[in-house]
C-alpha cells in the first residue's frame, strides 16, 4: 500500500475559494494530470499478479495526457466548455479498462458542469454524482473494490461536504480524504487484492489525480504536464445495418429499395437517441444519428422520405438535404457489375479487406503480426500487454478502412472495453469479438466465412474464440502469496486463461505443470508461440519435451515475437 494513502489531510489552507471558472478548472486538471504522471510507476507496481506488464498507471496517465492536449494553452473561461473538451479528448485517448472508466468519469463531470461558466461546491458535488453514475454504466458487471468504488465514495463525500459549506478547497480536501480511505479499503472488498498485498491500482490512480487537483488549490507545486496534439472525432450512434451476403464478390442487400435520406438538423435540446429511435420506428433502415444537442447529422434509408423530413422540420432547421433513389443506384450498379463479371470464372471469396467485411486486430509481436496478416486481417493496431492502444487508434483503423462492416479483435482482456467504445463513435457497423488472447483472435479470424452474412460471422467468430484455451509463461517481477500459490521474484509463472496457476524456478517445470493443469491430454492440437527472448532452437526443444510427454499431440512451433512472455501456448 502506498505511503500517501496513509498521509493525513492538512486542514490548513492558504485561501478560501467559493467559485471556479474555466481557467481555474484548466489549471486544476493540468495539475491532476501532472501528479498522476509523477506517480505513474508506483501505480503500475500495484498489480495483483506479479507479471511484468502492470500498466494501469501508464494507461491512466496516457488517458489524462490525451484529456489535456487541447486545454494546455486554452484561454477558454467557461468551466463547462473546458470540462466538455477534457471529456471528449479523454474518451478518444482512453487506454485500457482503467482509462475507459476514467474517461467516463470525466464525461460525467462534464455533464454536471454543462453550460456553467463557473461552478461552486454544490455544482461540483452534483457533477461527481453524474461521474459515478457514468463510471458504473461503463462496465457490464461492476465490481466493488475497484476504481468504481473510489469514484462512488468520493461523490458521496462531495455531496456531504457541499451540504455543510461552500468552499471548494474544503470540499476537495473532503473528496481526497474519502478517496484515500476508499482506496485503503479496496483489499477488504476484493480478496485478490488482499492476497496480493496491494490496493486497487485504478482506484489509486483516480485518487492521485484528485490529490494533484488539491495541491493546485492549496497553491502547492506539481510537475508541469506536456501537451499533445490530436484530432477530435464526433460521436455517432449507429443502427445495425441490414444483413448482407456475398456472391461472386457482390453484395445483395436484403431490404426493400427506397431512398437514402441525409440531412443536418439544427435545433435546441436535441435528443440524439430519441430521434434515432423515432426514425427507426418510422421505418428508417441503416439509421445513423450523430452530433450533439444543437446539431445532428441524420442518415437513413426509407420508403417515405417526406415523412422523415417532416419529422425533422418539426424539431428544427434542416440543412444540406440529400435524397438518393436506391432503386436506381442498385440497377446501375448491378448492370455494371454483371458486365464486369460476365466472363469471370467461379472465384474464391474475396480477401478480408473487401468492401463487405473487414477485420481490425490488436497485435503485439512481429511474429504474431505476420500470422494475422497471413490470415488476411485488414488492419493491425500495435498493442497488447504494457501498450494498450487508445480508443482513437482503434477508431482510426476502423474509419480508414473502406468497408462498412468491421469486426474488431482486441486480443487482450484490457483492450475489450476500449474496443467496445468504438461502436458508438462511428457510423459503420462494428462488432467486437471479446478475444482475450492472441490465439483466440487467430481462431476467430480463421473461422470467417465470406459467403455468410455479417451477423453470422460475428456469432461464428465469437464461438471460435471461446474454444481456445491459452497459457502464458512469463517471469514474476515480485514475490507474492496468492491463495495456496507462493510466488518468488524471478520465478517462472504459468497463467491459464488469465488465472495465475503455476510458479517454479524452472521454466521446464513451469511449462509441464501448466500443461497438466490445462488437462492437455484431452486436446489434440498445441501451438507454441515463442517470444522475442526465446531462440528457435529453444522453442523446438520445448516442443520436443511436450511431444515426449504427450505423444498424441500435434504440435506446431511459431515465432510470435511477443515481449515479456517467453511462451504463449494455444490448445484446442
Amino acid at each position: 500500500m502506498e505511503e500517501n494513502t496513509q498521509r493525513p489531510i492538512l486542514r490548513q489552507r492558504p485561501r478560501r475559494i467559493s467559485v471556479f471558472d474555466g481557467q481555474d478548472l484548466r489549471k486544476a486538471i493540468l495539475a491532476g494530470a501532472a501528479w498522476l504522471e509523477v506517480n505513474r510507476d508506483t501505480i503500475n507496481a500495484l498489480n495483483v499478479f506479479p507479471v511484468p506488464d502492470g500498466d494501469t498507471g501508464s494507461n491512466m496517465a496516457a488517458t489524462m495526457k490525451s484529456a489535456i492536449r487541447n486545454i494546455t494553452e486554452s484561454q477558454e473561461k467557461s468551466a463547462g466548455a473546458i470540462a466538455k473538451q477534457v471529456a471528449h479528448d479523454a474518451l478518444l485517448g482512453a487506454r485500457g479498462n482503467s482509462g475507459v472508466i476514467l474517461s467516463q468519469t470525466l464525461r460525467g463531470i462534464a455533464a454536471g458542469l454543462e453550460n456553467k461558466p463557473t461552478f461552486n461546491a454544490q455544482d461540483l458535488a452534483e457533477a461527481f454524482q453524474k461521474a459515478s453514475q457514468l463510471a458504473y454504466r461503463a462496465v457490464i458487471k461492476p465490481v466493488e473494490g475497484t476504481i468504481l468504488t473510489v469514484v462512488r465514495e468520493t461523490a458521496d463525500a462531495a455531496m456531504k461536504s457541499a451540504e455543510r459549506q461552500n468552499d471548494l478547497v474544503v470540499e476537495m480536501q473532503d473528496i481526497v480524504a474519502a478517496a484515500r480511505q476508499a482506496v485503503a479499503r479496496t483489499p477488504e472488498l476484493l480478496p485478490t487484492l488482499k492476497q496480493a498485498g496491494v490496493v486497487d491500482a485504478g482506484g489509486q490512480g483516480f485518487c492521485t489525480i484528485l490529490e494533484g487537483i488539491l495541491r493546485y488549490m492549496r497553491g502547492e507545486s506539481t510537475t508541469s504536464a506536456a501537451s499533445l496534439n490530436g484530432a477530435a472525432s464526433a460521436t455517432a450512434i449507429a443502427q445495425p445495418s441490414v444483413e448482407t451476403h456475398t456472391k461472386k464478390g457482390r453484395v445483395t442487400i436484403e431490404e426493400e429499395f427506397g431512398y437514402e435520406v441525409v440531412f443536418l438538423l439544427r435545433g435546441k435540446g436535441l435528443d440524439v437517441e430519441g430521434i434515432r429511435q423515432t426514425i427507426i420506428d418510422m421505418g428508417g433502415v441503416s439509421t445513423v444519428v450523430a452530433g450533439d444537442e444543437e446539431m445532428l447529422k441524420v442518415h437513413t434509408h426509407t420508403l417515405t422520405p417526406g415523412k422523415i423530413l417532416d419529422y425533422g422540420v418539426g424539431l428544427g432547421s434542416l440543412l444540406d438535404i440529400n435524397i438518393e433513389n436506391l432503386q436506381e443506384q442498385s440497377l446501375t450498379y448491378a448492370a455494371e457489375s454483371d458486365a464486369e463479371h460476365a466472363n469471370d470464372e467461379p472465384a474464391e471469396p474475396e480477401a478480408v479487406n473487401s468492401d463487405q467485411l473487414a477485420t481490425v486486430a490488436v497485435v503485439s509481436g512481429a511474429g504474431f503480426e505476420k500470422v494475422f496478416k497471413g490470415l488476411g486481417v485488414s488492419s493491425v493496431v500495435s498493442g497488447g500487454q504494457t501498450m494498450n492502444p487508445s480508443i482513437e487508434e482503434l477508431l482510426d483503423a476502423v474509419e480508414k478502412n473502406p468497408a462498412q462492416k468491421i469486426i474488431i479483435l482486441p486480443n487482450n482482456s484490457n483492450v475489450i472495453l476500449s474496443a467496445q467504445q468504438v461502436v458508438e463513435l462511428t457510423s459503420k457497423e462494428v462488432y467486437v469479438v471479446p478475444c482475450k488472447t492472441l490465439p483466440q483472435g487467430i481462431a476467430a479470424l480463421i473461422s470467417i466465412n465470406y459467403e455468410s452474412d455479417f451477423s453470422t460471422n460475428c456469432k461464428t467468430m465469437t464461438e471460435a474464440a471461446r474454444t481456445i484455451q491459452t497459457a502464458e509463461i512469463t517471469t514474476a517481477v515480485r514475490s507474492v502469496q496468492l491463495g495456496t500459490l507462493h510466488v518468488r521474484e524471478g520465478d517462472f509463472i504459468g497463467v491459464i486463461n488469465g488465472n495465475l496457476s503455476v510458479a517454479d524456478p524452472s521454466i521446464e517445470e513451469t511449462l509441464s505443470d501448466t500443461l497438466k493443469r490445462m488437462n492437455i491430454d484431452s486436446y489434440e492440437i498445441v501451438t507454441v508461440y515463442y517470444g522475442e527472448d526465446i531462440t528457435e532452437e529453444q522453442a523446438q526443444e520445448t516442443a520436443r519435451r511436450i511431444k515426449t510427454a504427450h505423444s498424441q499431440l500435434e504440435i506446431e512451433v511459431v515465432n510470435g515475437g511477443q515481449p515479456y512472455y517467453a511462451y504463449i501456448i494455444s490448445v484446442e
